[in-house]
């Protein structure tokens, strides 16, 4: 008997755990179990072809919000050209509604709903014995006699190392690929929005498994390992031992990703974290909401003041990415109490603010209550909310803009200064910029179309020329900075104005050969010959020490128009934070001229 585990990942650079750990929890007893993982950007007739080919007996997928519509018309396909082959569902979009799904595709065998390692195996066992009664498979949803049939739910594998790592070959698989990986399953949440809240209770992988599945995704040289525990540091030790393991080991361009709850960081963890090699780590920390009521209501439990403080700790130690998450659509959550709540969030100043929108998966709490919060949105993939009792549609519409916005211009810290700057002299708070600038943008239809990375700074000039027009001297150089900070080897864009006061081409090969400014400014390309360091800095003209004017705090009264010339170093070493750094070097430059 020939089994395909398949899945349409979201993106390339992707991986499915779930088929994974399906395949090594059955490898033992079938020995003819191939995994193919596919797209949602390739075509279904492509896929489904492909899928043909191999032939094979059994093929099961893992459904999704991001790919069951294709799922199922690749799957009706499958089966009108092969109609003997066996057709199985598993996952969390198939987990709540297995009778339905029978019910309605003729072309589907079973539904595997819960956790599946287990029940899959089950299930192959009597397909290769052509064993038609399925009554005692616990998880299954089948046909017996027409009747769609669901079975009593599988009890939860309690000691998961029982579950064979599928980690210990074949690495070439994950080349330059993002790798989920479980230390955990389950929540100690009951978070409404969430199906973590469907599955009661924590159950760990042993801490040696971990560690050697970590040693060797290590080893092979994966992009990313993405923890798919739903809260990293439920258990604080647990946690920290994963965390100095992987410090151990001296990794160099692998990051680490978790989701973690950040009032549950104890000060020692705290402190532990000062020691992390910067760029080691990611936190995805979920505030989704401050609304004290709105946290209420999805049985959310969450300290904002001790997350703050843990948030702005971190914040100061420059090593670790954090990205908090934000949902637009919960209840008691109207317009101005979002507005709050993305301030608050905003001002934490983490790298990334995720602006996301409420979406009523089937299993969760929230769905259940849809008609007492007056939820309204399209009952297909991915059930996102339209409008609810508390926030209208229009006010849904603008957040989608101000999403986009966030999404272009703050989460990519190209504009870092330059919005401080906009945000603190012009406008009361975060949100409201993000709202005119929503204005501004939609009313120009820059919504309609595409934008390059230099396409953004001419339209927030054009922004800041139109609607607010003060300063626009002190804004060109500031948005200049931020330009060449962001941007090794690029042109500045031509509606930004350049000072040629001094020739700089001509100087900085004079500047570069002078050892004392080697030692000073760029010690670390003492090896380097001048003409090759040209590569690796920029020398730039300012009217003003745009150095000084940012470190005071955009102090346009306390600004003084002076010629300066900044040196940009771009950082050799491909760090995180800190990319490029820089330094008033006038006085060295003038020597030269």
């Amino acid at each position: 008997m020939k089994v395909l585990l398949t899945v349409l990942n979201s993106k390339f650079i992707h991986s499915a755990s779930s088929i994974r750990y399906i395949k090594s929890y059955c490898d033992d007893a079938f020995s003819n179990i191939e995994i193919a993982e596919y797209t949602i950007n390739q075509q279904n007739e492509y896929i489904a072809r492909e899928i043909f080919k191999k032939k094979v007996d059994v093929v099961a997928f893992s459904c999704y919000i991001w790919n069951i519509e294709q799922t199922l018309e690749i799957a009706q396909t499958l089966k009108m050209v092969k109609p003997d082959i066996k057709i199985v569902l598993g996952g969390p979009e198939v987990s709540f509604d297995g009778k339905d799904r029978l019910e309605k595709h003729s072309y589907i065998d079973f539904v595997v709903y819960g956790e599946g390692e287990a029940t899959f195996k089950d299930l192959l066992f009597k397909i290769e014995e052509q064993e038609e009664n399925y009554r005692n498979v616990a998880g299954l949803v089948y046909r017996e006699n027409r009747e769609v049939v669901q079975n009593q739910p599988r009890p939860l594998i309690q000691n998961l190392d029982e579950i064979p790592s599928p980690f210990v070959d074949n690495f070439e698989q994950f080349e330059n690929k993002i790798v989920y990986y479980e230390s955990s399953r389950g929540c100690p949440f009951n978070c409404q929005f969430c199906l973590s809240s469907t599955m009661k209770g924590v159950r760990y992988f042993s801490m040696e498994r971990v560690k050697e599945d970590i040693g060797r995704l290590i080893d092979a040289g994966v992009k990313q390992v993405k923890f798919a525990d739903r809260t990293f540091n439920a258990k604080k030790e647990h946690a920290m031992e994963i965390i100095d393991f992987i410090m151990s080991k001296n990794v160099e361009d692998i990051n680490f990703h978790f989701e973690v709850t950040a009032h549950l960081v104890e000060d020692d963890m705290l402190e532990f974290l000062k020691d992390v090699p910067e760029g080691l780590l990611q936190f995805e920390i979920g505030v989704q909401s401050t609304n004290p009521h709105t946290l209420k209501a999805i049985d959310r439990k969450t300290n904002f003041d001790r997350l703050s403080e843990v948030v702005k700790r971190i914040n100061s130690y420059n090593n670790i990415h954090q990205h908090l998450d934000l949902i637009a659509g919960l209840p008691y959550e109207n317009y101005e109490s979002f507005r709050k709540s993305f301030n608050d969030i905003y001002n934490l100043k983490a790298e990334k603010l995720q602006l996301g929108f409420l979406k009523l998966l089937k299993g969760t709490g929230l769905r259940a209550r849809k008609d007492e919060y007056g939820f309204k949105f399209l009952d297909k993939p991915p059930y996102e909310l339209i409008e609810n009792k508390y926030i209208k549609y229009e006010d849904m519409m603008k957040l989608k803009i101000i999403e986009d916005l966030v999404e272009k211009y703050s989460n990519e810290e190209n504009f870092e200064n330059t919005l401080q700057f906009i945000i603190e002299l012009y406008y009361e708070t975060p949100f409201d910029f993000f709202e005119y600038f929503a204005k501004y943008w939609e009313n120009n239809k820059f919504h309609e179309m595409s934008h390059s990375k230099r396409a953004l700074y001419d339209i927030l000039y054009k922004f800041y020329s139109d609607e607010i027009g003060k300063n626009i001297d002190v804004f060109n150089e500031l948005i200049r900075y931020d330009f060449i900070v962001h941007n090794k080897n690029a042109n500045i864009p031509s509606i930004i104005t350049k000072n040629e006061t001094i020739k700089l081409k001509n100087v900085r090969h004079d500047f570069l050969k002078q050892e004392s400014n080697i030692n000073k400014y760029l010690k670390q390309y003492s090896e380097i010959l001048p003409k090759k360091l040209i590569n690796e800095i920029h020398l730039e003209e300012f009217s003003y020490d745009i150095i000084k004017f940012i470190e005071n705090g955009y102090d346009v009264n306390g600004i003084i128009k002076e010629l300066s010339v900044i040196l940009f170093v771009y950082d050799k070493d491909k760090k995180v934070f800190n990319k490029c750094k820089t330094y008033n070097v006038t006085n060295e430059i003038m020597k030269e001229v």
